[in-house]
C-alpha cells in the first residue's frame, strides 16, 4: 500500500447510546486511533522495517554491513576448489523498547452536552501528541546515527531552484557513490524549509502546473522531484537541516506487543487502545500507547545537508 504522507483526517458522528457503545468497545477506539495515526508517523515513512521486539523487550541489530563479500573472486581451474571467503558482519548493536502512552478522560456531562466532540478532540489529541513524540525520537535517533554531511550551497530563504536541487542532487550522489547498494527516495526537511523549496520549484517551472490534480501550488502536496519524496516534519532535530536517505533501507521501528488484560491493537503502526468505565465519577478512561523503538541500521545510507 502506498504511503501518502500526511493523510486526510476522518471524522466520526452518533448520538449518545451510539457514543456510549462506542467508547465501551475498545476495539473501535483502535480502530479509530490506527485511522487517526497510521499514515501520520513521518518515522514510518523514513524507517520503513517492521520489527518485533519479543521476550526481553529489546532487539539486536548489526548497522553498516557491507553488501560485499570482502575478497575478489579468483579464477578457479577445472576440477578445483572454489575460494571460502568470510563476509564481513556489521557492529551488533542493542536497542530496548518504551511504553509511549498517555490516557484521557470523558465525562458523561460533557459527552451530553457537546455529544461527540469531546470523545474527537481526546483521541485527536492522544493521537496528535504520540505522533509528536514518536517522530522526534525517531527523527533524533536517525540524526544521531548519520554523520555524513554536506552544505547547502546556499541559504534556502534565498537558493535558487537549480542551487536546491543541486545540494539535494549531490546529496544523493554522495549516497550512491558509497557503491553500497543504496537508492535514496526521500528528503525530509523542517516546515519552512519545504515551503521554500516547493515555491522556488514551482516558479522555476520544474513541477506540473497545467494539470490542476498535479499542481502543487494548488494541492499543497511536493510532486517527486529528482527521484525523491519531499516530506516536511515540524520534529527535524537540527534546525535549517534537510536528510536525505534510502528509506527501504535506513532502518525500521521495532514495535512490541506487552499484552495486558483490556488492550486492543488494530495492527498498522502498533498502536494499542484500552478503555476503562469509571462509575464512581461518570466518565470513561481512554488510553492510547506505542510500545516501540526507531533502529538504525544503515546509518550510510542517509546524508545530511547542513545550513539550508
Amino acid at each position: 500500500m502506498p504511503y501518502t504522507y500526511p493523510p486526510a483526517a476522518p471524522t466520526i458522528s452518533g448520538d449518545n447510546v451510539t457514543i456510549s457503545r462506542f467508547l465501551n468497545n475498545p476495539t473501535l477506539i483502535a480502530r479509530r486511533l490506527r485511522t487517526l495515526l497510521d499514515q501520520r508517523y513521518i518515522a514510518d515513512a523514513l524507517l520503513t522495517g517492521r520489527f518485533n521486539a519479543t521476550g526481553s523487550g529489546s532487539i539486536e541489530y548489526e548497522t553498516g554491513e557491507s553488501i560485499f563479500s570482502g575478497e575478489n573472486p579468483r579464477a578457479v581451474a577445472p576440477g578445483a576448489e572454489y575460494p571460502l571467503v568470510s563476509p564481513t558482519t556489521g557492529a551488533a548493536s542493542l536497542a530496548k523498547t518504551v511504553n509511549w502512552g498517555q490516557d484521557a478522560l470523558i465525562t458523561d456531562a460533557s459527552i451530553a452536552r457537546r455529544s461527540m466532540d469531546p470523545v474527537n478532540r481526546a483521541l485527536m489529541k492522544l493521537a496528535n501528541q504520540n505522533v509528536k513524540y514518536v517522530d522526534s525520537v525517531a527523527l533524533s535517533a536517525i540524526s544521531t546515527a548519520v554523520t555524513q554531511s554536506t552544505n547547502a550551497a546556499a541559504d534556502w530563504s534565498t537558493a535558487t531552484a537549480a542551487q536546491m536541487l543541486k545540494d539535494a542532487g549531490l546529496a544523493k550522489a554522495n549516497i550512491i557513490a558509497l557503491n553500497e547498494g543504496y537508492d535514496p527516495d526521500t528528503i525530509v526537511l523542517d516546515d519552512v524549509n519545504w515551503v521554500n523549496a516547493m515555491v522556488a520549484f514551482v516558479a522555476a517551472g520544474y513541477v506540473p502546473r497545467e494539470t490542476p490534480t498535479l499542481n502543487p501550488a494548488i494541492t499543497g502536496q511536493f510532486p517527486t522531484i529528482l527521484g525523491l519524496r519531499w516530506l516536511a516534519s515540524a520534529n527535524v532535530p537540527v534546525a535549517n537541516t534537510a536528510i536525505v536517505l534510502d528509506s527501504a533501507q535506513l532502518g525500521g521501528m521495532a514495535d512490541e506487543d506487552l499484552g495486558g488484560p483490556g488492550y486492543v491493537s488494530a495492527g498498522g503502526v502498533g498502536i494499542q487502545a484500552k478503555t476503562i468505565r469509571k462509575d464512581d465519577t461518570d466518565e470513561y478512561r481512554i488510553r492510547c500507547r506505542r510500545v516501540t523503538v526507531p533502529v538504525v541500521i544503515e546509518p550510510a545510507s542517509a546524508w545530511k545537508i547542513a545550513a539550508i
